[in-house]
């Protein structure tokens, strides 16, 4: 490794002898950003060209893994930066020499700023292009704003909302340094399995599809140009979500018709939304490794959607298919094919501008398909303004980073995430005058596991955990906390028993459990990236706790905190009150606290189907009929919990639909509404859900398909009219001969509050 850096920073030293005096027209500002594009790329070597391709890890997130691990632990390892024979000081040549085009994993503005004065240095003086995993707020820097993991986001059913945290986040990213991330996540998770789930917005393509546009939106805008505008990445394309046995990674086998009409609509609208990057998923799709299939980045993304953006590789990814797919013979082979296909900028690792540099000049990659890869990695940096000033001032961190505005919104997404399942006999909100002395226990009680996955661990002054929430937003009750640690594996029965004892003493109990997505905390985690499970019950002896406080006659809350649905059917067939909090982020504690108080009526609607038991899944709400055709002979057939599904304090009465019309062109529009009323003595809010199933169709269908939602918020005795518009988008499908488009015959539109079927008013129309 060591020769080829050394050649490659000869070349360019050796190119640089020949260059002019004269201030180069890409360094103009005042021209338009192509004739920048091309001026530079027309200076620059081969060599030059594919480093801009080439993306490492800070130096400083090196520096760790040489530190604290061995030479094996880094080898297996999945998340610390790892370059045989190459030493993070060598880095540091290779980005003044031009050698390096982008980083990641920069969590220090003092490290962005270094990094950008070493590319300074270089010939061509390119900035590079610093990008990080800020998936929810961004979490791997401490001190900033962390907002509830996507998961909770899409349990608002509010897009605006999530789109003005992305528009924060964006601000607080240029503040830091960073200009690129890999979010949104917007795979259709349909296997609660896999650990990723709290990073997408669920099961719905409608609703991951206007949940990942409106976050490309808020980080981009309508054009990322500026100083105050991150570039957002729509992964992982594609089939990620539905891995076999749930493991992350593993193969996707599925039909064409399921790969175009659940997984592939969601990356349309973020594309739609202007999205400037795609990244490729570390598995396979029907045999194929998504990071060397012409299909996806050529047929797909290049020539049918027309995407001239990056289409990145994920960690390590392009190594994978030579290592772990096997379908490249060599490492160089496997570089070639992905480039070949589409590939922009391959992310961690070397050899790669070296073995690209070679297959260009052995003939095997046309110098065109760098050219391209180099405009778009190119257009982004000057978009971006980072020619003009790659730098930041560390001084203006304090008026960005977590300020009142952003706090905010992440408290409001919080609120409005948090989801009621169960309240028998009104147990909640709780009344202050009746519960005067309450017991908290839980292992999610009081730590930072409700920020989620990617985050790192925050000051304990920008967190505020569910103990902490209680007695902030009701002061004048006694609270008496029994602690646990972080690690839910090692629980001891002890300590559980311990806890019985004083919740005897108490008038109400509240047991926080769930799961810990801390990264920072990798050997203690039970969710997140690369921590997939092949069950789904509550890990340790957390059930065990739940079960011994209820024993105790103290009527007992349950809630939630987990990046993923966790079958708890005991909990929900006893515990009289149970909330969903997923990972609701730097405020959750203090969201959860307010919904428990009766201080904030929740809203929440399940944007996943949480099964009974694991043996469920797949479980997702629309379905094919005959998937449900028998009964299990064991346990029951149902889900849990419905997607769509969510209790408030307020009670809300549906009218019968009323269409515009019996019958509908097959061109045309039709119009279904229906009234909303609020029947209770409490204001709230309640998401209008609308479905449509095709009665009869040319190839089998789903039972129902989400085709809008809308938000009303009504005062007691308040009514509102809810009006949808049905037009050929929402009925069209691929039909058996995957042409896409309406088939005339009878529909059945359906709105309510839930996916369930007793929750939904039903009516039929025709298509003609």
């Amino acid at each position: 490794m060591k020769m080829y850096v050394i050649a490659s920073i000869l070349t360019i030293t050796l190119a640089g002898c020949s260059g002019k005096s004269k201030e180069p027209l890409y360094l103009d500002a005042n021209q338009p950003v192509e004739k920048r594009v091309n001026d530079l790329l027309g200076r620059m070597t081969l060599q030059e060209k594919v480093a801009q391709m080439s993306q490492y890890v800070g130096i400083e997130h090196m520096k760790v893994a040489e530190k604290e691990m061995t030479l094996e632990e880094m080898k297996k390892s999945h998340a610390q930066g790892f370059y045989p024979n190459l030493h993070s000081s060598e880095l540091i040549e290779m980005t003044k020499s031009g050698l390096i085009g982008s980083f990641l994993h920069v969590t220090t503005t003092k490290e962005a700023n270094l990094l950008q004065s070493y590319a300074a240095e270089s010939r061509l003086k390119i900035p590079v292009l610093i990008g990080i995993d800020a998936i929810h707020g961004t979490g791997l820097y401490r001190g900033a704003t962390i907002y509830p993991t996507p998961i909770g986001q899409a349990a608002t059913f509010e897009p605006a909302l999530i789109e003005k945290a992305s528009r924060e986040t964006a601000l607080e990213m240029r503040a830091t340094g960073t200009h690129w991330t890999f979010t949104p996540n917007v795979e259709v998770a349909r296997d609660a399995r896999w650990g990723r789930v709290g990073e997408t917005f669920g099961e719905d393509p409608l609703l991951v599809g206007q949940m990942g546009a409106a976050t490309v939106r808020g980080l981009q805008t309508a054009d990322f140009t500026g100083q105050d505008k991150v570039i957002a990445c729509a992964k992982h394309f594609i089939g990620g979500s539905q891995p076999i046995n749930g493991i992350n990674g593993a193969p996707c086998d599925v039909s064409d018709r399921t790969l175009h009409e659940v997984f592939m609509p969601p990356f349309k609208d973020c594309l739609d939304a202007g999205v400037f990057t795609f990244m490729m998923a570390h598995n396979e799709v029907n045999g194929v490794p998504c990071h060397v299939s012409k299909y996806l980045m050529t047929d797909v993304l290049r020539n049918r959607w027309n995407f001239d953006g990056i289409i990145v590789s994920d960690w390590m990814d392009l190594e994978q298919v030579h290592e772990k797919h096997r379908t490249a013979p060599t490492l160089k082979d496997a570089f070639v094919q992905s480039v070949n296909y589409g590939m922009d900028m391959h992310m961690h690792g070397p050899y790669f501008t070296d073995m690209i540099v070679e297959a260009v000049n052995e003939g095997l990659i046309p110098q065109k398909r760098i050219d391209d890869a180099i405009r778009a990695i190119l257009t982004a940096k000057f978009k971006l303004g980072l020619f003009e000033n790659p730098y930041i001032d560390e001084e203006q961190l304090t008026a960005v980073l977590f300020n009142a505005e952003h706090r905010h919104t992440a408290l409001e997404i919080a609120r409005k995430s948090i989801t009621l399942l169960k309240n028998e006999n009104n147990l909640l909100p709780i009344d202050r005058s009746k519960y005067k002395k309450i017991f908290v226990t839980g292992p999610n009680a009081d730590n930072q596991t409700i920020l989620g996955d990617w985050a790192f661990q925050q000051p304990d002054s920008c967190v505020t955990t569910v103990i902490e929430g209680l007695r902030n937003v009701s002061p004048q009750t006694e609270f008496n906390f029994f602690p646990f640690g972080t690690n839910l594996r090692t629980m001891e029965m002890s300590r559980v028993l311990q806890a019985k004892e004083q919740a005897r003493k108490a008038d109400l109990a509240i047991v926080v459990v769930g799961e810990n997505s801390m990264r920072y905390m990798w050997q203690d985690k039970t969710c997140g990236e690369n921590v997939d499970r092949y069950e789904l019950s509550l890990v340790g002896l957390q059930q065990q706790l739940v079960e011994e406080i209820y024993a105790t006659g103290v009527p007992t809350i349950v809630v939630l905190v987990n990046g993923r649905p966790l079958t708890t059917e005991w909990i929900a067939d006893h515990i009289p009150a149970l909330i969903e909090a997923w990972e609701p982020g730097s405020f959750g504690g203090q969201a959860i606290a307010e919904v428990l108080f009766g201080d904030v009526n929740p809203e929440g609607k399940l944007p996943m189907t949480i099964p009974r038991d694991a043996g469920q899944i797949q479980t997702y709400y629309n379905y094919k009929q005959t998937s449900k055709w028998f009964k299990y002979g064991t346990g029951k057939s149902t889900p849990l919990f419905e997607f769509g599904y969510g209790l408030n304090y307020s009670f809300f009465e549906f009218s019968p639909v009323k269409l515009s019309a019996a019958k509908m062109p097959v061109d045309g529009i039709l119009t279904a509404s229906v009234e909303v009323t609020n029947t209770s003595q409490v204001a709230g809010a309640e998401v209008v859900q609308m479905y449509i199933k095709d009665c009869y169709s040319s190839v089998v269908r789903p039972v129902k398909e989400l085709k809008g939602y809308k938000k009303v918020f009504l005062n007691p005795g308040e009514k509102a009219t809810v009006t949808f518009e049905i037009t050929p988008k929402e009925l069209s499908f691929y039909d058996i001969d995957m042409k896409y488009g309406v088939e005339k015959g009878e529909f059945e539109i359906m709105i309510g509050n839930s996916s369930r079927d007793v929750d939904l008013q039903k009516e039929m129309f025709e298509v003609i």
